[in-house]
């Protein structure tokens, strides 16, 4: 038992030190790259960033079972709404979002997997929705959104599915308490051709993350655009009233 205590809280460490990781290469890149860095007040830039996180946290509770893998696979669209909420604020505002749509559903409905897929969400979903952002960012116009939401997938499922194989499963088992050969079986029950943790990535996680990646870039590129005048109506009236109280 004490073991056990020990291994969560050396994974939840884990964790932090991920997210804190993220959260400065965003920053970097944000400062380097980012070519149309917008001068928002706190509160706006908190206020939309809670906004989004919460909406994303919502749709991470609807979950998607998928015929090709496990029961633990499971998909959901939370990454639209960080996607859009990164468009529009920049790299750490999706990887914000990131984090705090993992918490909103941690608070309403908690974990069935030890952490460990909230975990997995969150730096997988950190690799779909950073390079989008970045490559988006540099150049921002509707081809690099195109561009971004391409090699984001491409992203996410490379690292997915190295992520998946080399920490992941062997995390899952672990703290799950059952052999790796058990995760493998139940994935043998949806695939014959599943008969160990190579072909597990192979035919369920990376189909799983470019399945995941191509439905919600198709779904940000087709929204954005008709959210974003919305978004920067706004900007313009707060430019406005600057302008007012400087004269």
């Amino acid at each position: 038992m004490e073991n056990q205590v020990v291994e969560n809280l050396k994974f939840i460490a884990v964790c932090l030190l991920i997210f804190a990781g993220l959260f400065l290469v965003a920053w970097y890149l944000e400062q380097k790259l980012c070519k149309n860095r917008k001068s928002l007040s706190d509160t706006h830039y908190i206020t939309y960033t809670a906004v989004f996180s919460c909406m994303a946290g919502v749709l991470m509770l609807v979950e998607i079972p998928l015929f090709f893998a496990p029961s633990f696979y499971k998909i959901d669209l939370s990454e639209l709404p960080v996607l859009i909420c990164t468009f529009y604020l920049g790299p750490v505002a999706g990887v914000i979002c990131e984090f705090l749509k993992v918490s909103v559903k941690l608070l309403l409905k908690g974990t069935s997997t030890a952490f460990v897929g909230d975990f997995a969400n969150f730096a997988v979903g950190c690799s779909f929705v950073l390079p989008a952002s970045v490559v988006y960012h540099a150049r921002p116009n509707r081809k690099s959104a195109l561009i971004g939401l391409c090699v984001g997938t491409l992203v996410m499922t490379v690292f997915g599915s190295a992520f998946n194989a080399v920490y992941l499963l062997p995390k899952f088992a672990q703290l799950f308490g059952m052999p790796l050969d058990a995760i493998i079986g139940m994935g043998t029950k949806v695939n014959a051709s599943i008969t160990s943790v190579a072909t597990l990535v192979l035919f369920a996680v990376v189909p799983f993350n470019l399945l995941k990646g191509v439905v919600v870039s198709l779904l940000t590129f087709l929204l954005y655009k008709r959210i974003s005048p919305i978004l920067h109506r706004g900007d313009e009236q707060r430019k406005a009233e600057k302008a007012l109280k400087k004269a």
